[in-house]
């Protein structure tokens, strides 16, 4: 497939400036010079060291290279030394370079790592710890000077979904040349460990064995070579923007014909149906179609981080096969590195508004939302189960205490090494594309991480009491209704029927009509709204009262206060 062609470097001084910003934004990206590294005094890490030798070859785009791998990890707690023997793993391994735009971008080159036998064939190794499995990312956090983004958003991802990528912070050490700190992670693949689906195998052509299990992602073209299709719909008539989405499992050399044109016709039935008036309807619409509660938290997860290519690049989804479940699957997810305020563009910045409104912000650009995912966020049953699974998560997974307790414990995992990180790599006074805070030390870019982790919480939580208010309808119309009346007790209730964004404004005088008092009421439902006011200016008696909606009367009445 097409990848994208070079651009010329152009050097540029510290800055931080909005210009600058406004310069990313218009597309004019800016890139540090080549030069912006240096060499490190490394002997030992608190962290695993992996060690790679390719020979003297360069690291291609594709495809991988052979090379050697070399792992020394003591433990917990341990110490371990560049000297030490490589007691993890020693071996043969296929390499070559990963990403888009973090590849593009960086400097700090991330990898592919492919685990191989003597034979050259793939070979599962629990690296670090984690499940067998051959496939490894070798995440290079370089425009994330936190180090931890998609580290953090992974392990709160793990505790909310059936599964995300498990991952180990490691030193990198590539042809007796330090490298920094890596995320070593593991990739989307389809087995028991990771995404539990049913195995495609290639005589599965027909009947229920065709219609799973496949790991489908809406993405750029660049990176890995996968089959794929252009969808018919756009997101709005008339837009130039297309969506493709591409299977990711099979791989291109195993899927055939027949298991392309099954999974595109189902997916192309999916966004036919979101098309129609019945979107949301049980039977016929998304919830045929999709395993809803997936789609709710992978949309919470992020919209949490802001994530500015979510719902657009980098999107995973599975499906498996019928007879086990015949849903679509929103995730796993994955690619963090410039979320969580970390991008300067497109309102991603921001700790408040909805990452989903991605193209109200940005018209222009190429890689937009498709339509189904704002239609099935307006559906008002749909975010209902938005609104009830954030109070749930925040009472647990994503709770305050488990959110901050993750974000130390990486951010003190990497605390030692991030010092040698940063003089390999001395970015942390200098802007790179597309930060939001420029200049500072690394406690300060990670105060800077958790002040806007904290705001985004409290944003979210004062925002999503709105996701589901109720449907007004008008012919459930009543007036306000004022009890227990008469009232002894100190509490006066008014049931009114409004809008949830409406001025409810409670006016009483006493029987003389001299004004009492004025009492405001914020409706947080549409529909049937109950405000309590507890008085203490009112003195047995009688009194009246006159309720205004939107500063027109809307009724009146007369309230009686017993001894």
């Amino acid at each position: 497939m097409k990848k994208l062609a070079s651009l010329p470097a152009i050097a540029f001084p510290a800055f931080s400036s909005n210009a600058t910003l406004a310069w990313a934004k218009a597309g004019f990206f800016l890139f540090l010079p080549l030069a912006l590294h240096a060499q490190v005094n490394f002997e030992s890490s608190n962290l695993p060291i992996v060690i790679l030798n390719t020979n003297g070859q360069g690291i291609p785009d594709e495809p991988k290279i052979d090379a050697q791998m070399q792992v020394i990890d003591q433990g917990p707690g341990q110490i371990n030394h560049l000297s030490d023997p490589p007691n993890h793993f020693n071996g043969n391994i296929g390499i070559e370079l990963r990403g888009s735009t973090s590849n593009f971008f960086s400097d700090k080159k991330p990898y592919a790592v492919e685990i191989r036998d003597d034979a050259g064939n793939d070979l599962d190794f629990p690296l670090l710890g984690m499940p067998a499995g051959a496939d490894w990312a070798f995440l290079a956090p370089f425009n994330d000077k936190s180090l931890v983004r998609d580290a953090f958003m992974l392990g709160l991802a793990r505790n909310v979904m059936p599964w995300a990528s498990r991952s180990r912070f490691v030193e990198l050490v590539l042809n007796g040349q330090y490298e920094g700190v890596y995320l070593v992670t593991e990739k989307i693949k389809r087995d028991k460990d990771r995404v539990d689906i049913a195995k495609l195998k290639a005589d599965d052509l027909a009947g229920d064995s065709l219609t799973g299990g496949y790991i489908l992602k809406i993405d750029k073209t660049t990176g890995a070579q996968n089959e794929g299709w252009t969808s018919p719909y756009v997101h709005v008539p008339g837009a130039w923007q297309t969506t493709l989405w591409q299977v990711e499992y099979p791989k291109p050399i195993d899927l055939q014909p027949a298991q392309k044109d099954y999974i595109q016709q189902w997916v192309t039935g999916f966004e036919a149906a979101m098309r129609t008036p019945d979107f949301a309807d049980t039977t016929i619409g998304y919830p045929k179609y999709l395993d809803v509660e997936s789609f709710v938290d992978f949309t919470l997860l992020n919209e949490l981080a802001k994530c500015v290519d979510a719902y657009r690049i980098s999107t995973f989804m599975y499906k498996d096969k019928d007879s086990n479940d015949p849903r679509l699957h929103a995730g796993p997810v994955w690619d963090f590195n410039i979320a969580l305020g970390n991008a300067g563009y497109c309102s991603a910045e921001s700790p408040q508004g909805w990452i989903i409104d991605f193209n109200e912000f940005c018209p222009d650009d190429q890689w937009i939302v498709q339509f189904w995912w704002k239609k099935m966020w307006e559906d008002p049953i749909y975010r209902r189960r938005l609104q009830d699974r954030w109070t749930e998560l925040r009472a647990g997974p994503l709770s305050n205490d488990q959110v901050f307790h993750l974000l130390d414990s990486l951010t003190s995992t990497v605390q030692e090494a991030q010092v040698r990180n940063f003089q390999r790599w001395p970015v942390l006074n200098i802007w790179v594309w597309p930060n939001v805070f420029c200049c500072g030390t690394y406690n300060e870019h990670t105060n800077f991480l958790r002040n806007w982790i904290t705001q985004r919480l409290q944003w979210m939580d004062n925002t999503a009491q709105t996701l589901y208010v109720g449907e007004y309808e008008a012919q459930n119309r009543f007036k306000t209704k004022v009890f227990p009346n008469p009232v002894a007790d100190g509490v006066l209730k008014f049931k009114c029927f409004s809008h949830y964004d409406d001025e409810v404004l409670v006016r009483v005088f006493d029987a003389a009509g001299r004004f009492v008092e004025a009492i405001a009421f914020n409706p947080e439902f549409n529909e049937e709204n109950t405000f309590e006011w507890r008085y203490d200016v009112l003195r047995p008696g009688v009194y009246f009262y006159e309720i205004l909606l939107n500063q027109q009367r809307e009724s009146s009445g007369k309230i009686v206060v017993a001894p």
